[in-house]
């Protein structure tokens, strides 16, 4: 299975710099082509002339000015007086000359980026309340990566199943003495959502709550503004298929397709897991699960929703022609 059963929205897309060139652009498209992804959303957090040169590089290519959209980055650095009305300039600015939403917010944001003072910087800092509330006017989607894998917080043992990659990867690894924990970047997190209602916001990776479906539907139950991409957490869905399947029917509605990383050889992976019945198959990277993979068997009404239906729904700028009803 190569190609997606029906056209895709890739959410969570980081093309890199295929999107700057003609060349690139022409490739990216051939690769798109052979999968089925209509479009993909470019969330690799650009903003002022690097966001302009790639709008200006996709527009300028027949074939693919249908085919990508770029979400604007946010600089959270020197948060302080005057920075909130600078930054919605800028992310007007940058709305303006094409981007189509927030984003991707990146893990640094919650994690290590500091305020003047020296102090973290809170994810439910009140001082950017006024970017936020823009977001709602504007009415724009953001999309925020908070955290990493609960995993990657813990200490690297047998009783941690990421200790593989961990070991080959140390650096992935959040000691609790220099980082936040995970449990204190989600309630900040959570702070975020609750205090903007009117903000739409898309929580990357199934909010590292892939592991545990419950979770992610109380909180998806508590904040109606809260959309999701199941981006980089096909490992954790794959695994459970009854609970997955049930999760993704009940909650068709607020789910989108993204893959993270572009390789174009592990996006079938993911049609597998979401088209078939198929059984006990590998994850396309062994050191992320040590264990198989089962289809979870969408019906086709939940996967049109899944790949393509949502992202329009709450990203006004997307293409909305030409799409299966």
């Amino acid at each position: 299975m190569r190609a997606a059963k029906y056209p895709a929205i890739d959410y969570h897309g980081h093309p890199e710099d295929l999107i700057t060139t003609a060349d690139g652009l022409a490739q990216l498209g051939a690769a798109l082509d052979g999968i089925n992804v209509r479009l993909m959303v470019a969330a690799d957090n650009v903003s002022g002339e690097r966001l302009q040169r790639s709008v200006s590089a996709i527009r300028a290519s027949p074939k693919m000015r249908d085919r990508v959209r770029v979400l604007a980055g946010i600089d959270f650095h020197n948060v302080g007086p005057g920075w909130s009305d600078k930054a919605i300039r800028q992310l007007e600015a940058d709305l303006e000359a094409g981007a189509v939403g927030v984003g991707e917010i990146s893990k640094s944001f919650g994690l290590s980026i500091k305020k003047p003072n020296g102090s973290r910087l809170r994810i439910d800092d009140p001082e950017l309340d006024p970017l936020w509330d823009a977001c709602a006017r504007l009415r724009i989607p953001v999309f925020i990566h908070t955290a990493d894998p609960q995993e990657f917080f813990k200490p690297v043992d047998y009783t941690n199943e990421r200790w593989l990659e961990l070991s080959l990867f140390p650096g992935r690894r959040y000691p609790q003495d220099q980082f936040p924990s995970f449990e204190e970047l989600m309630t900040e997190r959570d702070n975020l959502f609750r205090g903007h209602p009117n903000t739409t916001f898309v929580a990357a990776h199934m909010g590292w709550y892939a592991n545990d479906l419950g979770k992610l539907g109380r909180l998806l139950d508590e904040f109606p503004n809260v959309y999701t991409e199941v981006g980089a957490v096909l490992y954790d869905i794959g695994r459970q298929p009854q609970a997955a399947h049930d999760f993704f029917v009940k909650y068709q509605d607020r789910i989108m397709f993204g893959k993270d990383s572009f390789q174009p050889e592990e996006y079938p992976y993911y049609w597998r897991v979401f088209e078939t019945h198929d059984e006990y198959f590998d994850y396309y990277r062994h050191y992320h699960a040590s264990w198989k993979l089962y289809g979870i068997d969408l019906p086709d009404s939940v996967l049109k929703k899944v790949y393509y239906k949502n992202a329009l729904k709450i990203t006004r700028a997307l293409p909305q022609t030409s799409w299966p009803r």
